[in-house]
């Protein structure tokens, strides 16, 4: 049977995250109940490289799912996103080897955190809005992440994992006038974990933790800290890599 493989675009706005939730709007409810019309009402489970929270966006999620279809890529696009509500979209749909797996083939995710500094309503839920940041400081404390480290400090107590130990290649904030953007990339993320780092890093800015603090948590991680998180609308997954 085909395998195939899509990278999606959504506004996380209106859904209760990507995973599949009983009597709950989800990404994955909703490509699944797409794809179970062109099946002729039969279940085709769909796999996400990554499980967004409620709230938080996607450029470049990908999915991969098995179905045996007389439709070529193109068509199964169309016909996806024709089934589709206006805030999600199939932007690209291949043909991959059963081997592939779109969360656990992925080598590298790309994630984007967007903080508003002045007030502006019209990506409200696009946006976190805090005011003016200290961008040296911020930028301290996102080169301090960068390497293998343990982030038990920085993510939800989950007992599913073997381990908390995440690769980060890329860290660093950049100003785009008004907008002041965190990217992050890395081998894997855990539950909660940019939200985490995001909002750890605004209160450095704001001087309500100190540089040392932050560095401790990272060296040292424990569980249950009581740090802040980040809201979730700023927050976009824009990619996700492969060996192609």
């Amino acid at each position: 049977m085909p395998r195939f493989k899509i990278t999606l675009q959504y506004d996380g706005t209106g859904f209760r995250g990507w995973q599949l939730q009983n009597k709950e709007r989800t990404v994955q409810g909703e490509i699944q109940d797409a794809l179970q019309i062109l099946n002729k009402k039969k279940l085709i489970r769909v796999h996400g490289a990554g499980r967004t929270d409620t709230g938080v966006h996607a450029m470049g999620q990908v999915a991969h799912f098995d179905f045996n279809t007389d439709l070529d890529t193109y068509a199964l696009k169309d016909a996806l996103n024709g089934n589709l509500s206006r805030d999600v979209r199939v932007m690209d749909c291949v043909v991959v080897s059963s081997e592939f797996h779109a969360r656990f083939s992925a080598l590298r995710r790309y994630y984007q955190y967007r903080c508003r500094t002045n007030v502006f309503l019209l990506d409200r839920n696009y946006t976190w809005l805090t005011g003016s940041v200290d961008l040296t400081l911020l930028n301290e404390a996102a080169s301090v992440i960068i390497g293998n480290h343990d982030f038990t400090s920085f993510s939800k107590n989950s007992e599913d994992l073997d381990h908390r130990r995440c690769i980060i290649y890329d860290s660093v904030w950049k100003e785009n006038g008004d907008v002041v953007n965190y990217h992050v990339s890395g081998n894997r993320f855990l539950h909660h974990m940019v939200r985490y780092l995001v909002g750890t890093m605004l209160e450095i800015s704001r001087g309500k933790i100190k540089m040392e603090q932050f560095k401790e948590l990272i060296n040292h991680p424990v569980e249950n800290v009581n740090i802040f998180k980040a809201p979730p609308q700023g927050l976009v997954l824009t990619r996700v890599d492969y060996d192609d």
